[in-house]
């Protein structure tokens, strides 16, 4: 096990009707106005929206509002936002929806301290440590964007889909989450939120640490609590025990405790699933279950007993040698997507084969990445023909 620093200061309320809590939560602050950010339609068909503004508004609380992000955030809605939590004088960003949402708000919150092109910081050209105070009010569970400080956005005119963290400063101060208001999100977004947090957990899983045995076990885990309870949610989308495993499984999955005495985490697999979510605007839960099995099957040989580890762990798979152990991990990975209606190919979500060159060439702009092993252009290029068909 490695050493670690284990830090997360976000405050999580969770639980049937908590909404109404953000309000108390902003003014205990000393939080005169917000920015209240959100998606779409969504929050005003659950109740969410009205709820929260009637927190607000009972706790003195005002409040400016711009809605229409989009689910793979783009830089030109943070730039607007800036523009508006500015002349606005807000004190703190409210976001209200998914990771999107709340991942716009940690950038926002950033770009109305800093003074300069707040994308340099995704380039790391500038690192930032400051920021408004973000609070979130948590709407579907996948990215566990409500309890770290990480986000990321898409410079639409690049195709760059790339991440931001203003350190600390970019944890939410207060994160709600009732696990009821999901019960109304259509399956396919219960699917992608349960892929997305099942690949978080295998980027740090398979980081290429030793000696974690604690960690595994904790993976190991919420792997197999995901893997149940999205089942339970495609049949029965309300029922409520279901949404509360999946939601603080998914918000444990990437809140730092699965990352430590780890080496940070792979996130080849993200790097490769930014490219396509730039390009075709696809949901990031949908590219991931697309990626991630291709990507096990181009690396799993440099560390068979890892992968055989998982296979017997995750579906009880020992067919002697670790290398056909670690095979059939994988085919069942993919298989058990395809079982919950993840897509499990790139001609399944209509992306040429064609395509494939620039895909890797967009995700190779950051190359070398990975860490259990390397990934250039050219690996790159082979995983998407993997992931192909």
């Amino acid at each position: 096990m490695n050493n670690f620093n284990f830090y997360n200061p976000t405050k999580i309320i969770f639980g049937k009707g908590t909404v109404g809590e953000i309000g108390k939560e902003i003014r205990m602050r000393n939080v005169k106005k917000v920015l209240l950010l959100y998606g779409k339609e969504s929050i005003f068909k659950n109740g969410v929206y009205d709820n929260v503004i009637k927190s607000l508004k009972e706790n003195g609380v005002e409040y400016a509002e711009l809605g229409g992000v989009k689910p793979n955030p783009v830089l030109s809605k943070i730039l607007e936002a800036v523009e508006v939590a500015r002349k606005e004088n807000v004190g703190a960003i409210l976001g209200v929806g998914g990771g999107s949402v709340i991942d716009s708000a940690k950038v926002i919150a950033a770009g109305c301290i800093y003074e300069g092109d707040i994308w340099q910081a995704f380039e790391g050209k500038v690192t930032l440590d400051e920021s408004l105070p973000v609070f979130s009010v948590l709407t579907l569970s996948a990215t566990a964007s409500e309890m770290n400080a990480f986000a990321v956005v898409t410079k639409e005119d690049e195709k760059k889909k790339w991440p931001f963290s203003a350190g600390d400063s970019s944890y939410p101060a207060v994160s709600i989450i009732d696990p009821a208001v999901q019960t109304t999100l259509p399956v396919e977004q219960t699917v992608n939120g349960a892929v997305d947090a099942i690949a978080h957990v295998l980027e740090l899983y398979f980081d290429g640490s030793d000696n974690t045995d604690l960690q595994d076990e904790l993976a190991e885990g919420m792997i197999r609590n995901i893997m149940t309870h999205v089942k339970v949610l495609i049949e029965d989308p309300e029922n409520y025990n279901s949404r509360a495993e999946l939601a603080w499984t998914a918000t444990l999955a990437l809140n730092g405790l699965n990352g430590t005495g780890r080496s940070g985490g792979d996130w080849a697999t993200h790097t490769l699933e930014h490219s396509l979510s730039a390009y075709y605007d696809i949901a990031h839960g949908a590219g991931l279950s697309i990626v991630m099995p291709a990507w096990m099957k181009y690396v799993y040989s440099e560390k068979p007993e890892r992968f055989a580890k998982f296979a017997s762990r995750i579906f009880g798979i020992s067919n002697g040698s670790q290398e056909k152990t670690a095979v059939e991990g994988i085919e069942k990975l993919k298989s058990f997507f395809a079982e919950i209606g993840a897509p499990i190919s790139l001609k399944e979500v209509d992306i040429p084969e064609n395509m494939i060159p620039e895909l890797a060439a967009n995700a190779a702009l950051r190359s070398p990445f990975g860490s259990l092993k390397k990934i250039d252009n050219e690996a790159a290029g082979e995983i998407f023909k993997l992931a192909y068909s």
